[in-house]
């Protein structure tokens, strides 16, 4: 129990001890020692006024009287007494006003009189509240006070002794004789405590008075400063104006001095730099504004190209009629340029050469192209961000709209599905039963979703009479989830007859349940009792209104295509970008390739040239025809030839680490999208230059703010591929055509408008325009054929009306025509192509038409490239396209040489070339091919594989046995080796292969012959070879997929595409070496090095004979590869599958014959 009283105490006494928290308050004051106790504190406090600043004076203590007081410390205080009475040692003296005014360093301090409230007699002693806390808090100030200030060492002992004792006494005095030995300490600490104070007093006096000199002598500085200040701004004003009058005298000196040279302008000052202001001068008298009254000069800077500005000029007060105006100078700056003008259409402009100055210690020319350059790129890099974030944001909105609208489909698909099921329900409801006493019945009667019950069967009333064993092989609602419920019946030996039951839970969402009995579970069941085919169905008699059921079935159907449709986009979506990434990389395995193809002669160090950055060339002339010559010079320009830096300066080859090579250094232009070089042995002109047989040598530069001007290609064919194909022309111009455009140039192709020609594949087909030529009309079709624009040429003569290609007995005279109207087409049509090319005898005549009767009439700009695809057929008409031509082609390097000494071909050498043809990756592509059961790439090509070959030979009906598989997909013709195929065959079976050949002969003795070869082989290895003599499409590319080798001993191939197709899809070709096939087939065992140069591996068996020892040699060496080193085999598909066979590689080389054409 405790009882609170409130007491006030003005007069800080806290046991005995002065409590001094402020020391910003204390004044000196003198020592002194009471000779009385009784009066000791109130002397003390009357003098020093103490209890004015104490942290507690005016503070309300609260005394708690509580039931544990007696158990507490007891603190001492004084009992009341009588007015006339005071307790001992604590009565003040009786005091004046004036007594108790002390003067301190001459100010007055007031104590005011001090109040004591006494406590009433009549209530129960007290404890004074707070007091142990006021203790604490006044000994850390004195602790303070120790710290701060000095205190001799006998003081500093005898306070300690002082405040050790003090921890014993705790209570006020009442006047005890037990007080008496304790005043002897406390007059010590009184001491003590006042000489503190006194010390306190003089360090505060004195860092006031240390304070006041500061102030003083930042006062004076201050001054010292201000005056000092406006003394400088006098002499700089006087400076100013000392400057100014000797400018005037200068401008005036430069004035008259202009004048007598009799020019128009001068600048200030003479020297002109960067970031500078100047002052540009005009006499208005002596140009063609002396009659204006306002002039302006318009300029800007580096030849007009940087920071346009107009400024005003104005009347100078330096006499005569000069004008002037300040501009400031760039730091980019290394040239002005301006003119004057009047605001309108009066200008000076120094007779039509602008006036211009020239900035001294700046950037140069260069530095600037750099730097626009690089600002250039900054923007690009930005305008692209803003692009894709925009391109973002549109497919976010495309993908939005189409799954809103996916949405809706799958909701009216749902509905339809969900009525159509309600109606065949319907059906089944209105035939079901709850039960069937004499054959099946359930117990209990009625029963609702997840209920389990019992279905009785009674076997001896149907087909499993005689079944060992019973099973029910059920589902719900029509069959709705296939197969959901399979039981195996027990014999119920309770009821009469042959009854057997199984116990089954009724599904959810189930309105009627259906089933069938078999005498064995489901795949092993051989006799079933589907109640005579219209099984059995039996009614939920306890389930949700149908309305309600439909309703949530249609919500179910929703989801459930939702969910399907998703799982199949995404698939899509993975698998595209899986491809599109595969070409990505494939494309940058090409480019590497192709940059190391010519190591032997030529690379760089990076491989990839980078806009902007350094580039080391690396040469070896001992391999070119500057073999053995002293000295090495290197010629380099950029964006062919046509840089604005021109053709840098010869610069000298210094020998490579390597000892067989030369190197230079080149730096890259920011604005280069190619580098261009050749080489010399001397500095000058004259001497031996390589140029790579007139191509120059082009590296693509990449990282640069300039892309290649788009260049345009017209290819008049009568092939293209798929509307208009008969051979390998028409898969060349369709491939090429979009090669070359994927690399951002513009194609396109004119082709005859057969009538048997397949349009279903030509989109947005119409009519284009018609024109005469001939002495007849011809109508002109547009349409896009695989992404290719496409012209289609109809004269209304009926040329092309003969339901055939080729096979005409006026052949020559139809594409003569159409070579002649395509060239007219174009001329009348506008069109100013960069090139035209034409493509075997066929369109051959192009060259020449075009030379004779277009070149100087409107088709000035095109040049003339003329590939041979085969050299078979129209020889001369192959000869004269060769003379007119610009460049020529072949399809393979190999076969090139092979035709060089044809009389049609030996004469111009200097401009043919051999460029491999390619194959579409896209046609033929193991990932998307959906003739293929297994899609796959080279990560997993034996999966892939294997699927195949197991798809083959179940097509085909052969052993399905893991088996070696030569595969022959060709023309049977004599080029095509059909002597070779035939021992190849045989030879595969004798070594336990199996063989499957597709293809078809136009000769009929042929075909006769390749049919009895079949019926003998059907005979004889019936489960090991297959001939299927026709053309399949899908079935080719099974036979790809399948096979493990691909058989192609052509007598003379220009490039083939049967051994690049069967690469792309891991099988391993086996070939002879001649043309295209030496080119793209390098022996395992023997062409390492042959296939190292072109920066390839080996990929093939290949043999050299046109005989069976040949074939022999390489179909044992292919086969025993398979039979003895399995994993090896494997490796190799993987290897061949990685190879980019595609055009990536071919385009790139028809480009840079396009651009040498134009060179």
């Amino acid at each position: 129990m405790e009882a609170s009283l409130h007491v006030h105490t003005p007069t800080p006494v806290c046991c005995g001890r002065i409590v001094l928290r402020d020391k910003t308050f204390v004044k000196k004051i003198k020592p002194f020692i009471p000779s009385r106790r009784t009066n000791l504190f109130s002397q003390f406090t009357q003098s020093c006024s103490w209890h004015k600043y104490s942290l507690i004076a005016g503070f309300s203590n609260q005394i708690i009287a509580s039931s544990d007081f007696s158990r507490r410390r007891r603190y001492k205080v004084s009992t009341p007494r009588a007015n006339d009475s005071a307790p001992k040692g604590f009565k003040p003296k009786p005091s004046s006003l004036r007594k108790d005014q002390k003067i301190i360093e001459g100010k007055d301090v007031i104590n005011p009189s001090i109040s004591t409230e006494v406590v009433n007699p009549t209530k129960k002693e007290s404890k004074i509240d707070k007091v142990p806390e006021l203790n604490q808090r006044s000994e850390n100030v004195k602790i303070d006070i120790l710290d701060e200030i000095s205190v001799s060492g006998s003081q500093k002992k005898k306070l300690e002794a002082i405040n050790d004792s003090d921890n014993q006494v705790e209570s006020l005095s009442s006047g005890d004789d037990d007080d008496e030995e304790e005043e002897a300490p406390r007059k010590l600490k009184l001491e003590v405590e006042v000489e503190v104070e006194a010390k306190l007093l003089k360090q505060k006096l004195e860092e006031e008075k240390l304070l006041k000199q500061k102030l003083e002598e930042e006062k004076l500085l201050k001054q010292k400063l201000e005056e000092e200040k406006l003394l400088k701004q006098k002499m700089e004003e006087r400076q100013k104006e000392m400057e100014a009058k000797l400018r005037i005298q200068e401008l005036k000196s430069l004035a008259t001095e202009t004048l007598v040279k009799g020019e128009k302008i001068f600048y200030y000052p003479k020297i002109v730099t960067p970031d500078q202001d100047i002052e540009i001068f005009l006499n208005r008298t002596v140009s063609c504004l002396y009659q204006e009254s306002e002039i302006l000069m318009m300029g800007a800077f580096n030849d007009w190209r940087y920071k346009s500005f107009t400024v005003k000029l104005e009347k100078t007060n330096f006499g005569m009629d000069w004008w002037s105006c300040q501009i400031h100078v760039p730091k980019e700056a290394y040239k002005i340029n301006f003119v004057f003008f009047n605001g309108n259409d009066v200008y000076e402009n120094n007779e039509m050469k602008d006036f211009c100055i020239n900035v001294e210690g700046g950037m140069d020319v260069y530095e600037f192209e750099a730097l626009l350059l690089e600002e250039k790129r900054r923007e690009l890099e930005r305008l692209a961000k803003e692009e894709y974030e925009r391109q973002k944001q549109v497919e976010e909105q495309r993908r939005i709209e189409a799954e809103k609208a996916s949405s809706e489909a799958d909701k009216a698909q749902a509905k339809n599905e969900a009525e159509r099921r309600r109606g065949m329900l319907e059906e089944q409801l209105q035939k079901a039963l709850k039960s069937d006493d004499s054959v099946w019945y359930i117990e209990p009667s009625e029963f609702k979703w997840e209920d389990m019950v019992r279905l009785y069967y009674n076997k001896g009333a149907g087909p499993l009479a005689n079944a060992k064993d019973v099973w029910i092989h059920g589902g719900y609602n029509n069959w709705r989830e296939g197969l959901s419920i399979v039981e195996k019946l027990v014999k119920y030996e309770r009821k009469v007859g042959d009854w057997w039951y199984a116990d089954v839970v009724v599904p959810n969402c189930s309105l009627v349940l259906d089933w069938v009995f078999s005498d064995g579970p489901p795949q092993r069941a051989t006799l079933y009792d589907n109640n005579n085919r219209k099984d059995f169905h039996a009614i939920v008699p306890i389930s949700i209104p149908q309305d309600l059921f439909w309703a949530e079935e249609e919500h179910r159907i929703y989801k459930k295509l939702q969910t399907e449709r998703r799982i199949r986009e995404e698939e899509i979506r993975a698998k595209a970008e899986k491809t599109t990434r595969m070409k990505t990389e494939t494309k940058e395995r090409t480019m590497k390739t192709f940059l190391l193809s010519q190591k032997n002669i030529v690379y760089t160090d990076p491989l990839d040239v980078q806009a902007g950055g350094l580039v080391t060339v690396f040469y070896n002339p001992t391999n070119t025809v500057l073999n053995g010559k002293p000295e090495v010079w290197f010629r380099c320009s950029f964006n062919r030839w046509t840089h604005r830096m021109g053709i840098l300066p010869p610069q000298k080859m210094l020998p490579a680490d390597n000892g067989t090579h030369v190197k230079t250094s080149v730096k890259v232009p920011l604005d280069a999208y190619v580098m261009d070089f050749v080489f010399s042995e001397r500095e000058t002109d004259d001497g031996a230059f390589d140029n790579k047989n007139g191509m120059d040598y082009h590296l693509p530069v990449s990282g640069g703010i300039a892309k290649e001007p788009p260049m345009h290609i017209v290819h008049i064919s009568v092939e293209m591929a798929p509307i208009a194909k008969v051979g390998g022309l028409g898969d060349v111009v369709t491939s090429l055509s979009r090669a070359v455009q994927d690399l951002n140039h513009n194609v396109d192709i004119i082709l005859p408008k057969y009538d048997c020609m397949n349009l279903s594949n030509v989109k947005d087909l119409g009519f284009h325009k018609s024109y005469s030529w001939g002495g007849t009309e011809i109508k002109v079709w547009f349409g896009k054929v695989e992404g290719l624009p496409v012209y289609f040429l109809e004269p209304q003569n009926g040329l092309f009306w003969k339901g055939c290609i080729y096979g005409c007995n006026n052949d020559g005279e139809r594409f003569g025509f159409f070579c002649h109207a395509a060239l007219e087409f174009l001329l009348q049509s506008g069109f100013h192509p960069d090139v035209i090319h034409c493509h075997d005898w066929s369109s051959a005549p192009v060259a020449w038409l075009f030379k004779d009767n277009y070149m100087h009439y409107g088709l000035s700009k095109a040049r003339i490239v003329f590939t041979i695809h085969n050299l078979e057929f129209g020889a001369q008409l192959i000869g004269k396209a060769m003379q007119y031509a610009d460049k020529a082609t072949t399809v393979s390097p190999t076969y090139s040489r092979e035709v060089a000494d044809n009389p049609v071909i030996s004469p111009h050498l200097y401009k043919f070339h051999g460029i491999l043809n390619g194959i579409d990756p896209d046609i033929w592509d193991p990932f998307n091919d959906k003739f293929l059961p297994v899609p796959y790439t080279y990560e997993n090509v034996i999966e892939g594989k294997k699927a195949a070959k197991e798809a083959l030979q179940q097509k085909l009906d052969l052993k399905r046995a893991d088996l070696p598989l030569v595969g022959i997909i060709t023309r049977l013709t004599h080029q095509k080796g059909i002597h070779l195929i035939k021992h190849a065959i045989w030879r595969a079976l004798d070594r336990g292969s199996q063989v499957v050949l597709l293809g078809s002969a136009p000769d009929p003795r042929i075909q006769n012959d390749f049919v009895n070869l079949a019926s003998q082989l059907h005979s004889t290895h019936h489960d090991r070879a297959r001939l299927c003599l026709t053309y399949d499409e899908p079935l080719s590319h099974l036979i790809y997929a399948g096979a493990d080798f691909i058989l192609v001993p052509s007598i003379f191939e220009p490039c083939g595409l049967t051994q690049l197709t069967a690469m792309r899809y891991g099988s391993i070709p086996i070939v002879r070496k001649t043309g295209g096939l030496y080119d793209t087939v390098f022996d395992v065992e023997h062409d390492k090095e042959r296939a190292q140069s072109q920066g390839l591996v080996p990929n093939g068996f290949n043999f050299e004979g046109a005989d069976a020892a040949g074939v022999d040699y390489a179909v044992n060496r292919a086969i025993s590869a398979w039979y003895e080193s399995r994993d090896w085999f494997n490796s190799l598909c993987k290897v061949v599958m990685e190879q980019d066979w595609s055009w990536n590689r071919p385009a790139l080389d028809y480009l840079e014959l396009y651009h040498a054409a134009r060179k």
